[in-house]
């Protein structure tokens, strides 16, 4: 698996994620639509021209979705058991059609599970930056994370 054991988490690990993702109109729309979402600033341009963005937004649930998605790859494929929960969500920059995002993730914390003898928790700062460097979003995750074998 490319994904991270438990074990191979250190607090202070840090991941500049290599793939980066062109977010189109079509995206938001579609992304939108699919999670029954109608809000017009994401998916009526003539609505989102008369706002303060002069265009549509795009869906921050979808730039989360990328965010945490693009760190998948490096951190969690296939050594995750699940998401425990996500905290501390902001969106301090707007995303637009157009932009490129990039993901880079910090291990924040890790402990053993008290339940679990073959998982650990480990809580990962995941961010988000657009071409221009700004960030566009930031979340605190933990996951319950796979051990290697356990004897």
């Amino acid at each position: 698996m490319a994904g991270l054991y438990y074990e191979d988490f250190e607090v202070g690990m840090e991941f500049h994620h290599e793939v980066s993702r062109t977010v189109t109109e079509s995206d938001n729309i579609t992304f939108s639509l699919m999670t029954h979402n109608p809000q017009p600033l994401h998916i009526d341009a003539h609505f989102a021209a008369q706002t303060e963005w002069g265009k549509p937004l795009f869906n921050s649930m979808y730039t989360l979705a990328i965010m945490v998605g693009m760190s998948v790859q490096d951190t969690t494929l296939g050594t995750t058991i699940g998401n425990l929960g996500m905290s501390e969500v902001r969106f301090p920059k707007p995303v637009f059609a157009g932009d490129t995002l990039r993901s880079h993730t910090k291990v924040l914390s890790k402990r053993e599970s008290k339940s679990r003898p073959d998982a650990g928790l480990v809580e990962f700062e995941h961010s988000c930056t657009k071409q221009n460097g700004d960030v566009v979003a930031i979340c605190k995750r933990v996951g319950l994370m796979r051990k290697r074998e356990v004897a």
